[in-house]
């Protein structure tokens, strides 16, 4: 058996329920047995923990030795309630303080507690992401939104201090200016990457491949200290 093998038959994988004001979130932990930071999911609206693109980012970064924790942002009853009003999916301090709460225990939990924590968000998550981040301040290592909305954070985002990746598709042309947005006003490490030919949900062959390894690069550089190549994208930073 090789080192790698042994590796991820000795991962952590397992459901884990989040607490929040007397109810619980559900959630599905996946940690590789040599992970030193964690990434954080946090779905776009009218999603859920089962995204299929969160799941094959998620794949990428335990591929780099990075824990996963996706979870539900609302409960069972809240996801009836939002399938006919649509308006918790866009309650961004609602969603925020649901990944505070998730931060809360994967840093209680013996096996995660020593990680340091990333955030992935994506679509209306991206702006819970940056919210949480902004109240949690240096416990949060590295953001990274897909395809977001940074700029429902309001004004979170000149508060932000973890480096923050912002990752648009390049035919995704409303949402690319809002990013744009959002990137001046932020304060923190930052870089907006543009993937070529790529349309909002990154749905185009091999483009999803191209999102989760910026993110993964950019999650191990930041959580792990690691100097990690940087894929061919269109960059803006800091």
């Amino acid at each position: 058996m090789t080192n790698s093998t042994l590796e991820r038959s000795t991962a952590l994988v397992r459901e884990v329920p989040i607490p929040i004001d007397g109810r619980l979130l559900a959630g599905d932990l996946n940690v590789p047995a040599a992970a030193k930071g964690i990434v954080l999911f946090a779905h776009g609206s009218g999603s859920s923990r089962h995204s299929a693109r969160n799941r094959f980012v998620a794949e990428r970064m335990r591929d780099a030795d990075l824990g996963t924790l996706l979870f539900d942002l609302l409960t069972p009853a809240e996801e009836l309630i939002d399938l006919r009003t649509r308006h918790l999916r866009f309650d961004i301090r609602l969603l925020a303080s649901r990944l505070v709460a998730a931060t809360r225990a994967v840093s209680e939990w013996p096996e995660t507690s020593r990680l340091r924590v990333g955030y992935f968000g994506s679509s209306t998550g991206a702006a819970a992401a940056i919210v949480a981040a902004a109240e949690l301040h240096d416990e949060i290592g590295a953001i990274v939104s897909r395809g977001g909305r940074p700029d429902l954070a309001g004004s979170a985002l000149p508060r932000v201090t973890a480096p923050t990746l912002l990752i648009v598709g390049g035919w995704d042309v409303p949402v690319i200016g809002l990013n744009e947005d959002a990137f001046e006003l932020m304060r923190c490490e930052r870089e907006l990457a543009i993937v070529p030919r790529a349309t909002h949900l990154f749905e185009e062959p091999g483009k999803l491949d191209e999102v989760a390894e910026l993110a993964a690069g950019w999650f191990v550089r930041h959580l792990t200290g690691k100097s990690v190549p940087q894929p061919a994208a269109t960059l803006s930073s800091t």
